[in-house]
């Protein structure tokens, strides 16, 4: 699919110059099929979600992948992941979450050709993939050299709009049990980026959820996982009956971004009742 040891790649786009994208996150896989996370065989809904998303086959430009691939840090979920999203023949792109090992993580995907490419260029975008693991731990954390990084990229290309792509949510989704697990140095992120007219979102995972919120003209979207979904507005641990889904974006050549949640068939998979944590 993608080289493999690429920093910067370059995304093919429509005719419109427009780039049309896929998020897939928290997948939470197995290196054994039959395991479950809250009563959802992750290995099972993840590759519902894959089959779902086989109508973008041909009609997007990349796929990001953001974080949380793995529940147990098996080479072998690595494997699986790697073999269902290569299935969709559009060049994949990824970060690491809390949950995934970066030892592990790194090699495997590296063996199976997905690129650890962390920015992307097109004609009028800029994608700028974040890595806010803080190992052992559930929060997210930017180090300096992060920072430094997406500065410099940013600096790099006044021209390009950008969006920006991190595992943790920048923005509180008002789930008091999630928002303790924020990044946590979300004031610096969001203070780096005021400094520029050009970004015009961040995009998410780790919440388990959809949200959409606009902040100093930038857009903040968190998506579901391929699995268990947590329930929105939630004090205490809960999770919600939404089924498993991932996120369809467009981003225009004039800057707009046009973007819809997509969900698998109701009533496939459902999750433990009464569960307390994960």
């Amino acid at each position: 699919m993608n080289g493999a040891n690429q920093t910067t790649a370059t995304i093919d786009t429509d005719v419109n110059g427009d780039v049309r994208l896929l998020q897939i996150t928290d997948t939470h896989l197995f290196s054994n099929n039959k395991k479950d996370l809250l009563g959802i065989k992750t290995v099972e809904s993840y590759k519902a979600v894959i089959k779902h998303a086989h109508k973008y086959t041909g009609k997007c430009d990349a796929v990001l992948c953001t974080g949380d691939l793995s529940q147990d840090h098996s080479a072998l979920s690595y494997l699986c992941f790697s073999e269902h999203i290569k299935s969709l023949n559009i060049p994949c792109y990824w970060l690491p979450g809390n949950h995934d090992m970066q030892s592990v993580m790194l090699p495997s995907l590296l063996k199976e050709g997905l690129a650890q490419a962390k920015q992307l260029i097109s004609d009028y975008w800029q994608i700028i993939l974040l890595d806010s693991q803080v190992e052992g731990v559930p929060h997210g954390y930017l180090s300096d050299a992060q920072l430094s990084f997406l500065e410099e990229k940013l600096q790099q290309h006044p021209e390009k709009h950008t969006l920006i792509a991190v595992h943790h949510h920048v923005l509180p989704v008002g789930a008091s049990w999630l928002d303790q697990h924020i990044l946590k140095n979300n004031d610096k992120l969001i203070a780096l980026l005021s400094q520029f007219d050009n970004v015009k979102a961040v995009l998410s995972g780790h919440v388990h959820q959809a949200f959409d919120v606009v902040k100093n003209g930038v857009r903040y979207l968190t998506s579901p996982s391929t699995c268990v979904q947590f329930k929105p507005n939630s004090n205490g641990f809960a999770v919600d009956d939404k089924e498993p889904g991932y996120r369809y974006l467009s981003l225009s050549k004039s800057g707009d971004i046009d973007t819809q949640v997509e969900r698998i068939d109701v009533g496939e998979f459902c999750t433990t009742d009464n569960a307390t944590g994960y």
